[in-house]
């Protein structure tokens, strides 16, 4: 059947002039394009019936740019409609450009309205520099409207308690909770919790270390809170210090004592390197006088030496005779026998009644 009508329509030629051509070719171009804008209409009509009902200010064609562009349309719409319905004044292009810029638009946008709900000024170039730049906003904005406790010194970081040494040299071991709060300004640029809680730490020990005695600190910790609020340690931080609470102090070491006995050990181990540095210095004294005199004796022994030298001399010049020789002689035995005999006697012969 199909054969024959191709045959037939094959005879007959052409049934359609070129015009007709022409008609029925921009007839289906306009119904593909009725399609294609069927589809995106049914695709956005949904989004865009709710930005007009809440007079979000966003067009189909906007949808359809953000569509092309790449970015999330429909969170756009939906955080647009919450900030609206907030009363926060914002365009769809911040928002549009704070997603492109890789910002989390849903957690800044919440961050936004609950400041304007509390009553703190934060406009939306504000939170989305701070949100690009690292910042959780959400919970910058929950601590501005209700203050956080950290602890210090920080638990995380293995240390429990702060050492600190009164000026009588006992230790008090101490930890303190910090009430701050977010200023929101000062995110971008200002410190954070790390600096607060080295420079409360050093402001107790410094007002430990200032206190005349331990027992003034244990019946008054509020002195130290005070002390360490009136230095204005929240300066150039993204926190204001509310108040300072002592939650735990006790009395550690008597390091003023330990130190003294470590003095003291030190001071004797100085004082026997000194002794014995002495005791050396005796010994090669000794040693040395002990060679003097053996030099000394040896020079003795040598002039000792040169008397018989001496005597022969005289003989042979005819200065000493015979008998000058003898009665030295008998002069020297004498000597030597009242030596032997005195050493003999002890002395007994210079005692009184003795001739």
């Amino acid at each position: 059947m199909w054969s024959i009508n191709l045959a037939l329509f094959a005879q007959k030629g052409p049934v359609l002039s070129s015009t007709e051509w022409v008609l029925v070719i921009v007839g289906l171009i306009a119904a593909l394009f009725f399609l294609v804008f069927l589809f995106v209409f049914f695709s956005f009509i949904r989004l865009w019936i709710q930005a007009l009902l809440t007079r979000a200010d966003i067009s189909i064609f906007n949808l359809i740019g953000m569509k092309l562009r790449n970015v999330d349309y429909a969170m756009i719409v939906r955080q647009k409609i919450a900030l609206v319905q907030a009363g926060v004044r914002v365009t769809t292009e911040d928002l549009e450009s704070h997603y492109l810029a890789r910002g989390n638009v849903p957690k800044t946008a919440t961050a936004v309205i609950a400041a304007h709900k509390a009553g703190l000024d934060l406009p939306w170039k504000t939170a989305a520099a701070i949100d690009l730049a690292g910042r959780d906003m959400l919970e910058a904005v929950r601590t501005s409207v209700n203050p956080k406790v950290i602890d210090c010194p920080d638990p995380a970081k293995g240390k429990q308690f702060l050492d600190a040494v009164c000026r009588n040299g006992i230790q008090l071991l101490a930890k303190a909770r910090v009430t701050v709060r977010t200023k929101l300004e000062r995110l971008v640029g200002g410190a954070t919790e790390e600096t607060i809680i080295a420079r409360v730490g050093e402001g107790i020990v410094k007002a430990i270390g200032s206190a005349h005695d331990h027992k003034e600190v244990l019946a008054n910790p509020g002195m130290i809170s005070q002390t360490v609020l009136h230095n204005a340690l929240d300066a150039q931080t993204a926190f204001e210090i509310v108040s300072i609470d002592i939650a735990h102090i006790e009395v550690g070491e008597n390091i003023g004592a330990k130190l003294q006995a470590d003095q003291a050990a030190a001071d004797l181990r100085v004082a026997q390197a000194e002794a014995e540095k002495r005791r050396a210095a005796a010994v090669a004294r000794e040693q040395e006088m002990r060679a003097l005199v053996e030099e000394n004796r040896a020079k003795v022994v040598e002039a000792e030496a040169q008397v018989p030298q001496a005597i022969s001399e005289a003989f042979r010049t005819g200065r000493l005779g015979v008998m000058d020789f003898y009665t030295m002689k008998n002069m020297q035995s004498d000597t030597a026998m009242r030596n032997n005999i005195a050493a003999m006697t002890g002395g007994s012969d210079n005692q009184p009644g003795r001739g």
